[in-house]
């Protein structure tokens, strides 16, 4: 922010915090040891190491490669062709209800600060209620937004649970118009999620305090299933007249660098929805008036295709199924561990302290946050084992 002097000028600016995740990554960058191990930043990768190109992603470029004929403005929603073919991916047996509607944004990020920069507008004294921890960037962009943010315990790192009575307590005292941020699958940093019936006790709280529901949904498919991850989200659907959903495709598609996510909204009649919708358009328009086609086109492309959708969903299973065989060689390294198989998609904390964070990154080139927090898929098949050993050998015992 600016100095409150009237001839205040750009390099009168304030120092930014730095954003612990991008200063990681920076750091481990600048590591040329060959041995290092980056498990900090948050992309899949395969066996190898490698972040690839899906299958289904690669045909479906070549195919706009060879029949796109232009690149004008798609307008300001976006693909509404992808919009609709990911409604049934997201909400299943809603995917048909009229009051859901709407666009196309760059990224998760996008989406996110487009819908609480709604929020704002329509209600600029609601407060956010976000469990802790989360994902680094929800408060900044929450903040951005100029609403107020009440934090409550999610989950506990050294017992390794989730604080599902703090969680009730603070939904239950929530005011009627508050806001309540819940990760839909796949919990960024924890990977804990809440189960079917903790998914029913929420909901019922959201429906009785009159509380607004913003569900972010950035890794469906990665944990359980593409189906079984939007649980909890569909039941919020079902449930309450007013849902705000940032989706992201960058995660289950590999399309990190394309930045394709969605918004949708639901509110009380398809009129209203319409309305909202309008809104959102405005302010997407002051931000970066069109968002970018050719990640969108890209996943348009392969759900429009049976046979380039069936892959697709094989390739999904085949990451969820990594996934769970790097957490099984984890959890059985160590009983400090076990915990590992219990969560979900590519996310865990660790039970260690940010000093032996520190010397994992000193004596053995181990990159993570100074949380614990690290990408189970951030090493090599053949990585896995000096990981562990390394891990082991800091918490001891």
């Amino acid at each position: 922010m600016l100095t409150t002097k009237s001839n205040a000028r750009l390099a009168d600016l304030h120092p930014v915090k730095s954003d612990s995740l991008l200063a990681l990554i920076a750091k481990a960058n600048a590591d040329t040891r060959p041995e290092k191990i980056d498990v900090g930043v948050g992309v899949y990768k395969d066996s190898q190491g490698r972040t690839p190109v899906m299958r289904s992603v690669k045909a479906a470029e070549k195919r706009l490669w060879e029949t796109q004929r232009s690149k004008s403005y798609l307008g300001g929603a976006g693909d509404a062709r992808m919009l609709q073919l990911l409604k049934p991916i997201l909400f299943g047996p809603h995917a048909g209800d009229e009051r859901i509607v709407g666009l196309q944004t760059p990224g998760g990020c996008g989406a996110l600060t487009l819908g609480f920069n709604l929020v704002a507008k329509a209600n600029p004294k609601a407060r956010v209620l976000v469990g802790t921890p989360t994902w680094p960037n929800h408060q900044p962009i929450i903040a951005g937004a100029g609403l107020e943010i009440v934090e409550y315990p999610y989950y506990d790192r050294q017992e390794r649970r989730i604080c599902f009575a703090q969680m009730v307590e603070a939904i239950g005292a929530a005011r009627g118009g508050d806001v309540v941020l819940l990760h839909g699958c796949c919990h960024n940093p924890t990977g804990a999620d809440l189960d079917e019936a903790q998914w029913r006790e929420v909901v019922r709280l959201l429906v009785e305090r009159q509380l607004l529901p913003v569900v972010d949904i950035a890794y469906q498919g990665l944990g359980k299933g593409l189906e079984e991850d939007a649980f909890g989200l569909r039941l919020v659907i079902e449930a309450c007249d007013e849902v705000v959903v940032a989706q992201s495709c960058d995660k289950n598609f590999g399309v990190y660098r394309d930045r394709v996510g969605a918004l949708f909204l639901k509110t009380g009649t398809a009129n209203t929805s319409g309305n909202a919708i309008k809104h959102v358009l405005q302010i997407a328009r002051e931000m970066w008036s069109m968002p970018p086609d050719h990640g969108g086109a890209v996943v348009r492309t392969v759900l429009d295709d049976p046979e380039l959708a069936a892959d697709w969903r094989a390739e999904v299973d085949e990451m969820r199924a990594r996934i769970l065989a790097i957490r099984e060689r984890l959890a059985a390294a160590h009983p400090k561990l076990a915990f590992i198989t219990e969560q979900n998609g590519m996310f865990s904390m660790l039970p260690v302290t940010p000093q032996q964070v520190d010397d994992l990154r000193e004596r053995h080139a181990i990159y993570m946050a100074d949380s614990g927090r690290f990408n189970i898929l951030g090493m090599a098949d053949d990585e896995v084992d000096r990981f562990v050993a390394a891990v082991v050998e800091v918490i001891g015992g």
